[in-house]
């Protein structure tokens, strides 16, 4: 039996059988890392003797008849989540050395059933990327075809699932940073409700719109995974108090009924973006021929401030990742330069020497729009303009259950190809970015590939806290289409 194949939900009934213990499916995750990692670059942080000693502790715990879903099972998490006494680097210099003292809150959960915690993923630097080109250690690679990004920032997370180096990782989702790279990798990527999972512990890029959310080899999982990383957090101020239900009943859910009663929304302006790849739009178009064989009406819906929303977009995030990276001077903690004769020069190189091209240039865009005299046209214009977004997707909810569109208006470009154009680059985002705008779920569900090999996937989004929808769409699509190969061949 290849362990490493295994989901999460497969997994778990062999360990809980005897079948197979932690230690040897980590071993085997392990074993896999050591031939391909070289290859893949998805990790910037690998404790192979932890990640064991964890797994001995889990069989332990199993043995004794302590076994909770997640206990044994190998996930990887992305190097932008607090882990105590582990390097979380953010994929910058500037932390290069920084070691936490406290676990993020889905940290912690994980570790109070006894996963085993693999390893520490690569990611553009602070999460400002959608290629995991930007991150100052790696760039990591697709393992569909190594020449291809995974898409970012969480490119690590959903690379090390594709490869098959742990059973699911978490990644963190700003503007599709979750959605896009299992798009990219052929996995399922969920995005929660805003306040659905608590980001206690993540460093923040964009507070009103960063969200914490499962990257899995198939739905079943990305159900499980979500019983477990979201609830109420008292130390989460942003946390929502909403009652986390069974998810994996959104699963029985499609069994009794397929997807009879549910509404489909297409926006027409989705459909009329400029540059979008004639194999993406005919991969969407099987896609709804799917849903509507499984009881899905498709009706036509509009979301008229499309548009504006990249715009809207990165004014807002650039302004909140300019207040949230002001505490990384050189002060505290992570690096400092040494050779500065006043705090101000050391501020100065601290931060020119520690953060990269793409971070200074967002903070500079974000500082540009909070200052005096531009606050209202820049930041207070757009944050207008993202109300309208919101009105946008409660009125389209009256009418459908949910919304579909691709992740992405092309499969994975080339490492290199868009890396001097940052507008393009910020355009392969057009289709997420209004969920987080809107704080609503999304998902990512593989739906194909591209001649060239490449996967695709289609994107469905849901009204807050309607994951239960998501998953259930999602599992009847995942089951219809019964997508062939599963695994790259690296």
């Amino acid at each position: 039996m290849d362990l490493h194949t295994l989901t999460i939900a497969k997994a778990q009934e062999l360990l809980s059988q005897g079948a197979i213990s932690s230690v040897e499916l980590t071993q085997a995750f392990l074993d896999r890392v050591d031939l391909y990692e070289g290859r893949i670059g998805a990790f910037i942080t690998l404790d192979k003797k932890d990640a064991l000693a964890q797994a001995g502790v889990a069989d332990e715990h199993i043995a004794a008849g302590n076994q909770a879903p997640f206990t044994g099972i190998p996930i990887a998490l992305k190097d932008l989540l607090c882990t105590r006494g582990v390097k979380t680097t953010c994929g910058s210099k500037i932390l290069g050395n920084f070691v936490p003292q406290y676990d993020a809150t889905v940290v912690e959960k994980l570790k109070k059933e006894n996963a085993v915690l693999i390893g520490k993923t690569n990611l553009d630097e602070f999460a400002m990327g959608s290629s995991t080109e930007n991150s100052a250690f790696k760039i990591t690679k697709n393992p569909w075809n190594q020449d291809h990004v995974p898409g970012g920032s969480s490119g690590g997370s959903a690379a090390a699932v594709a490869a098959q180096f742990c059973c699911a990782a978490l990644g963190t989702d700003t503007g599709g940073s979750i959605r896009q790279p299992a798009s990219h990798c052929s996995v399922v990527g969920l995005k929660p409700t805003y306040g659905r999972v608590s980001r206690f512990g993540l460093v923040s890029y964009a507070s009103s719109l960063d969200q914490i959310g499962p990257i899995t080899r198939d739905v079943t999982d990305a159900a499980m995974m979500m019983n477990l990383i979201c609830g109420n957090d008292s130390k989460d101020s942003t946390s929502a108090r909403q009652k986390v239900p069974d998810f994996t009943t959104a699963l029985d859910q499609f069994e009794k009924n397929s997807l009879k009663g549910m509404k489909a929304g297409i926006p027409k302006e989705y459909l009329g973006v400029e540059g979008i790849d004639p194999e993406v739009l005919a991969m969407f178009d099987q896609a709804k021929t799917i849903l509507e064989s499984l009881g899905v009406e498709i009706v036509e819906i509009s979301l008229p401030h499309t548009p504006y929303v990249v715009a809207a977009y990165y004014i807002i995030a650039p302004c909140e990742a300019s207040s949230n990276l002001a505490r990384f001077d050189g002060v505290r903690y992570g690096i400092r330069d040494s050779e500065s004769d006043d705090l101000i020069e050391m501020y100065k190189k601290t931060k020119s020497s520690g953060f990269g091209p793409e971070v200074q240039r967002r903070i500079i865009i974000g500082t540009y729009a909070l200052s005096a005299g531009y606050y209202d046209a820049y930041y207070g214009r757009a944050s207008q303009v993202r109300t309208l977004i919101m009105e946008d997707f409660s009125k389209a909810f009256d009418h459908c259950d949910l919304i579909l569109s691709p992740v992405a208006p092309t499969p994975a470009f080339k490492i290199g190809e868009n890396t001097g154009d940052p507008l393009t680059m910020y355009l392969s985002d057009i289709f997420t970015l209004s969920a987080n705008m809107a704080g609503v779920p999304g998902i990512s569900v593989p739906a194909g590939f591209s001649r060239a090999g490449l996967p695709m996937g289609i994107q469905m989004m849901a009204n807050h806290f309607d994951e239960m929808s998501l998953l259930r769409a999602g599992f009847g699509f995942e089951r219809a289409l019964d997508l062939k190969p599963g695994f790259p061949s690296l």
